[in-house]
C-alpha cells in the first residue's frame, strides 16, 4: 500500500521540478513510510512513497518501468491474482526483474492496452506514463477500495492519493464546491466525480482516465451486474460461498510482513477470522474496539470469537475525540466526512498498526449479501406504492397544514415525517433511510444567499440516476446496488482507507473480491434476504462455524455514542466552533437554526448529534483548509 502522485504540464517544454514532486510527496508519508521515488521526463513527473509489504528489496521500489524504460508506473494498492499473471504474460514473452505486483501491471499494460484493468484482481489506483504514446493513464479499482484525486487546470494536470498532495501546487484554488458540500449535508459523504473543492475531481470507482494531448478521457470498465439470476439451489450456492470466501482470504493472506484481522464479532469480521484460522500455521491476531456504554460495546462478542479460534486478541477503549482525534481526522481526510465510526476506526487502526502492517476486514459483507435493516423496510414499505402518489402527497400535505403547535408534539411530528418518506418516489425514498439533513432540513438550516448558490443541487437525484442505469427489476436487488454504487465505495471505503493509511496500515476486504460480488449479485435475492430475515445464506455457510447466539443476534452496526458525547465531552467545543464568527461569517447558514440544533440536543428535546457532527467537520475541515 502506497500513496502516488504526478505532474503533467501541457506544454512539453515546460519540465516538472524536483521540488514540485518532493512538496506532492511529502504530504504523502504516512502512506508510504519506507521509501520515497520520483521521476521526470520533461514535462511530466512521477511521485511514489512506498508501505512495504510484497517484495522489500530496493528492487522493487517505485516509480517503476519496463525493460526499456518506455513506460513508467506508480501504483497504490494489491494484485492478487499477480502471480498467476505474471505466468501468462512471462509466457507471452516479458521478462521481468522483481517478485512485486506493480511489474505485473507494466507489461499487462503492454500486452492488453487500457484493457489491462480487466485482467487485474485487487484494490489499486495508479498512472502510467507512456513514453511512446506521450500519455497519461490512470484507473482506480472495481470498488474503489483506492483512493484517486485529480485536477485539470488550463495549463497542468495533477493527480493524487490524497487531496492535500494537489493543494500543494499554489495554482490549485482552495475553493469550496456548494454543490457538493450540499450533497455532504444531505448524505453524510460527498459523493464521486464531487469533492469539497471546486476545482479537484474523483476518479470514480471502476473507471480508468486517459491524458493526452491536453485532453483527458474517462470511461467505466466495470459494474456490478444483478442479472441473470443463476438456477441454483441454497445447498450448492453455500458450497460455492464457502470455497469462494475461503479462496479471497487466501488470496488476501500473501504478504511479506505480519498481518492480522479487525474483529468486531459480527458476522462478517467473524466470518474473515474463520477462514483466516483455517488456513493460518499460527494464531491469527486480532483487534477489537470497545467503550464504556455498553450499548455500543460488542468486545463481549469478539471475545467469544476469539476464544473459539484461539487467537491473539487484543482490545481498545475509544474516548470522546475531543482534543485528540478530531483535529487529526479533519487533516487526513481532506473534505467533511459525516460518518462518525470514522473515530473508532482511526482509533483501532493506530493500535493495530503497532503489532501488524496489513489486517483484514469485514467491509462490503452487509451490501453484498443484505446486512441492512433498511433493506427490510424498504420492501415493506414499498407496499405503500399501490396507493397512487398523488394521494400520499396530498395526506403530507395535509399534514403539514396542522397548527404549528400540533405539528412539534412527538406523535404528529414522528407521523408527518414518515407521510413525509411517503410522498417520494422509490428512488428518493431509498436515499432518505440513511440521509441526514432531508431537503426540507436543508431549506430550514440554509442562508437565502447559500440557498441560491445550491439551487441547482439534487443529492437524492443521485439515486434516481442509479435506478435509470440499472438492469435488474428486483427493488432489492436496485437497493443493494445504489449502496454499492454510493454509500459503499464513498463512506464505508472512504473510512477504511483513510483511518488505515493514516497510520502506515494496509486493509485488505474479502468480501470485496470483485469475483465473490459477482457470485453474491447473481444469488436469488431471497438467498440473501427472506422476510425479516438478513445475510440468509452468510449465516447458513457460517453456521457451526460461527456460535449461533452471534449470528442470529441483531445488528448493532459499528457506531459511537454520538448524542451523550455532544451533550458532555463535545459540548463545549460545538458551541465554541458552530456559533463562532469565523463560522456565521461564511454566510452558509442561518445562525437561530445552527442555535436551534444545539440547545435542542443539550436539552435532550431530541437527538441532533448526527447531524451536529456534520456540522462540526464541515467547520473543521474550512478551519484546515480554507482561508477563513
Amino acid at each position: 500500500m502506497c500513496g502516488i502522485a504526478g505532474k503533467l504540464y501541457f506544454d512539453s517544454k515546460r519540465p516538472v521540478a524536483k521540488q514540485e514532486l518532493l512538496a506532492m510527496s511529502a504530504t504523502l508519508v504516512h502512506r508510504g513510510p519506507d521509501g520515497e521515488g520520483i521521476w521526470m521526463e520533461g514535462h511530466v513527473g512521477l511521485a511514489h512513497r512506498r508501505l512495504a509489504v510484497i517484495d522489500l528489496r530496493e528492487e522493487a521500489n517505485q516509480p517503476m518501468s519496463n525493460e526499456d524504460g518506455t513506460v513508467w508506473i506508480i501504483f497504490n494498492g494489491e494484485i492478487y491474482n499477480y502471480r498467476e499473471l505474471r505466468e501468462t504474460l512471462e509466457a507471452q514473452g516479458h521478462v521481468f526483474r522483481t517478485q512485486s505486483d506493480t511489474e505485473t501491471i507494466i507489461h499487462a499494460y503492454e500486452e492488453y492496452g487500457r484493457d489491462c484493468v480487466l485482467k487485474l484482481r485487487g484494490m489499486f489506483a495508479f498512472a502510467i506514463w507512456d513514453t511512446r504514446k506521450k500519455t497519461l493513464f490512470l484507473a482506480r479499482d472495481r470498488v474503489g477500495k483506492k483512493p484517486l484525486y485529480y485536477c485539470s487546470l488550463e495549463d497542468r494536470f495533477l493527480f493524487g492519493s490524497e487531496i492535500k498532495a494537489l493543494l500543494v501546487d499554489e495554482q490549485v484554488p482552495r475553493q469550496p464546491d456548494y454543490t457538493a458540500l450540499d450533497h455532504f449535508l444531505a448524505l453524510q459523504y460527498i459523493p464521486a466525480p464531487f469533492t469539497a473543492f471546486r476545482h479537484i475531481r474523483k476518479l470514480p470507482a471502476a473507471h480508468w482516465m486517459e491524458v493526452r494531448n491536453e485532453r483527458v478521457r474517462i470511461e467505466r470498465y466495470w459494474k456490478l451486474q444483478y442479472t441473470p439470476k443463476r438456477c441454483i439451489t441454497m445447498p450448492e450456492a453455500i458450497e460455492e460461498f464457502r470455497w469462494r470466501m475461503a479462496e479471497a482470504v487466501r488470496l488476501r493472506m500473501v504478504s511479506d510482513v505480519p498481518l492480522g484481522a479487525f474483529l468486531s464479532g459480527g458476522i462478517d469480521s467473524s466470518a474473515v477470522v474463520a477462514n483466516m484460522t483455517q488456513q493460518s500455521g499460527s494464531p491469527v491476531q486480532t483487534f477489537c474496539v470497545g467503550f464504556e456504554d455498553a450499548a455500543f460495546d460488542e468486545r463481549s462478542y469478539a471475545r467469544a470469537v476469539a476464544e473459539k479460534y484461539g487467537t491473539k486478541h487484543t482490545e481498545l477503549m475509544v474516548e470522546a475525540p475531543v482534543i485528540d482525534i478530531l483535529p487529526k481526522l479533519a487533516w487526513h481526510y481532506d473534505e467533511p466526512f459525516g460518518d462518525s465510526s470514522a473515530v473508532p476506526s482511526y482509533a483501532i487502526a493506530r493500535l493495530t498498526r503497532k503489532h501488524v502492517t496489513v489486517v483484514l476486514n469485514g467491509d462490503g459483507g452487509d451490501e453484498i449479501f443484505a446486512g441492512y435493516d433498511r433493506y427490510i423496510t424498504d420492501r415493506r414499505v414499498r407496499l405503500a406504492d399501490h396507493i397512487p402518489l398523488k394521494a400520499r402527497q396530498c395526506l403530507h400535505a395535509g399534514l403539514q397544514a396542522l397548527p404549528s403547535s400540533w405539528r412539534k408534539h412527538h406523535p404528529f411530528k414522528k407521523l408527518i415525517r414518515v407521510a413525509g418518506v411517503l410522498a417520494q418516489d422509490p428512488q428518493r425514498r431509498y436515499a432518505r433511510w440513511n440521509a441526514h439533513f432531508f431537503p426540507e432540513d436543508r431549506q430550514q438550516l440554509y442562508a437565502p444567499d447559500f440557498q441560491d448558490r445550491v439551487a441547482a443541487s439534487d443529492p437524492e437525484g443521485l439515486f434516481v440516476e442509479v435506478f435509470s442505469e440499472t438492469t435488474t427489476d428486483n427493488c432489492t436487488d436496485w437497493a443493494f446496488e445504489a449502496d454499492v454504487e454510493l454509500y459503499l465505495v464513498d463512506d464505508l471505503l472512504v473510512k477504511m482507507d483513510r483511518a488505515t493509511m493514516a497510520h502506515s496500515l494496509e486493509a485488505r476486504s474479502p468480501f470485496l473480491d470483485h469475483q465473490l460480488m459477482e457470485f453474491a449479485a447473481s444469488l436469488p435475492t431471497h438467498f440473501k434476504l427472506s422476510g425479516s430475515e438478513t445475510k440468509v445464506i452468510l449465516k447458513a455457510a457460517m453456521r457451526g462455524l460461527i456460535r449461533d447466539n452471534l449470528l442470529d443476534r441483531p445488528k448493532m452496526g459499528f457506531s459511537v455514542p454520538l448524542s451523550s458525547w455532544f451533550r458532555n465531552e463535545l459540548r463545549e467545543m460545538a458551541g465554541d466552533l458552530l456559533l463562532s464568527q469565523e463560522a456565521r461569517g461564511r454566510g452558509y447558514f442561518r445562525p437561530h437554526a445552527v442555535e436551534n440544533l444545539l440547545e435542542s440536543h443539550w436539552k435532550g428535546q431530541a437527538d441532533h448529534s448526527a447531524k451536529l457532527w456534520d456540522l462540526l467537520v464541515l467547520e473543521l475541515w474550512h478551519q484546515t483548509f480554507l482561508v477563513p
